[in-house]
This record gives C-alpha cells, sequence and structure tokens, in this order.
C-alpha cells in the first residue's frame, strides 16, 4: 500500500475537541454521577498518564465504558463545529508533497472523522481512517493495518497527544511523535520518551527533512 506512512490520532491531534469533549462530558455529570469538570481539574488530569485518568476516575469501571460510548455519540452532534488546530492544514500538505501517505487510527467514531475532514476540506490528505474499538486498544488496530497491507514497521510513524498513543505505537513497534498542543501536558508525554516531541505543527514536515 505504501513505502512511508504517518498515522494521526484524532482528538487532540488533528481535532481541536478538548473544550467541546469537556462540555459534553459535564453535560452528562449529573446522570453518570460524578462532578463537573473545571478549568483546574482539566489543569490537573493533563499532568497524569492517560492510565492514571482513569484509576483516578470518581466513575466506576463499568460505567466508563457506556460514558464513552455516550460521549462519542453526542460529539456526533457537534462535530460540524470543530475545527483543526492552527497550522495542521499546511502540515498535512507538506507532509504528502515530500511523498508521505497518512491516515487515522483514532478511538472516536469513524463517521465522526470522516464528517470533520469533509466539513474542513481534509479529506484529501487522508488515504483512510480506521476506528479503535477500545481507549487502549490502538495498538491492535494498528497491527492489524500493518498486517493487511503488509508495511514496514520502520517506515510508519504515528503521531499523537496523549501518553495512551505513546504506549500503542511502542507495542506496535513503530516510531511516535508526541504533541503539546493536545491535551497531556509536554512534562508527562516526555516521561513516555516518545522518539520525537514537538510543540507545532510545522515541525511534523522538518523531522524528516
Amino acid at each position: 500500500m505504501v513505502k512511508k506512512l504517518f498515522i494521526f490520532d484524532f482528538d487532540g491531534t488533528l481535532a481541536d475537541s478538548r473544550m467541546t469533549l469537556v462540555k459534553i462530558a459535564n453535560e452528562l455529570a449529573e446522570e453518570f454521577g460524578y462532578d463537573p469538570v473545571t478549568e483546574d481539574e482539566i489543569i490537573r488530569l493533563s499532568n497524569l498518564s492517560s492510565r492514571d485518568v482513569f484509576l483516578q476516575s470518581p466513575i466506576p469501571p463499568y460505567k466508563i465504558p457506556f460514558l464513552l460510548r455516550r460521549v462519542k455519540k453526542e460529539l456526533n452532534q457537534h462535530v460540524a463545529n470543530l475545527k483543526p488546530f492552527g497550522g495542521i492544514n499546511e502540515a498535512l500538505s507538506n507532509l504528502k508533497h515530500q511523498g508521505f501517505n497518512l491516515g487515522i487510527v483514532t478511538s472516536n467514531m469513524e463517521n465522526n472523522v470522516l464528517e470533520f475532514l469533509k466539513n474542513n476540506k481534509l479529506e484529501h490528505y487522508f488515504d483512510f481512517v480506521y476506528s479503535a474499538n477500545t481507549i487502549f486498544g490502538k495498538n491492535r488496530t494498528i497491527n492489524k493495518l500493518i498486517k493487511k497491507h503488509k508495511l514496514l514497521i520502520d517506515k510508519i510513524v504515528y503521531v499523537g497527544d496523549e501518553t495512551r498513543d505513546i504506549e500503542a505505537a511502542k507495542k506496535s513497534k513503530i516510531k511516535v511523535i508526541a504533541v503539546t498542543w493536545g491535551f497531556n501536558s509536554a512534562h508527562v508525554l516526555n516521561q513516555y520518551k516518545p522518539d520525537f516531541l514537538i510543540h507545532q505543527p510545522q515541525q511534523l514536515s522538518e523531522i524528516f527533512k
């Protein structure tokens, strides 16, 4: 299928969806029995690993999959208003001109991602969108992608904004770029030792020059 491939996470990497997701989570707070999230709490959580966020959640573990499904479903009502982070369009264009193929592996729903890409005129950049079934199962989706298309792992790099993205890429034995404009802070991302840590989308096209 491809010789060189960038695989992107969606929420917090391509789409600036954090405040929308917080709004949805707060709207569901009473139904699922937790306190609304404050700005201070968002900052605190951004300095925790993805697993620690779940471990410290006040929601009983059995309720979390139901909450996540509701959040994804509710996001469908807001996806028309989501915008990419500043500089993403230019970064994607530069990567295509450098000869990279681009794809998305996300725990969000495929329909949400496709609508976002269409609304923001980004669909022509991407060769595929794969939706992972679980929050911590992206590596299995990446492995299926590698096997199906007979990809070379040393030609693939994953781009994400959370520690779980770094973990997934390492499990799949591919390089990973952690971005600091999404959910997790640079401090906690650096603790998980990504291959690259970047602060602006334009750096994506500079890494492999």
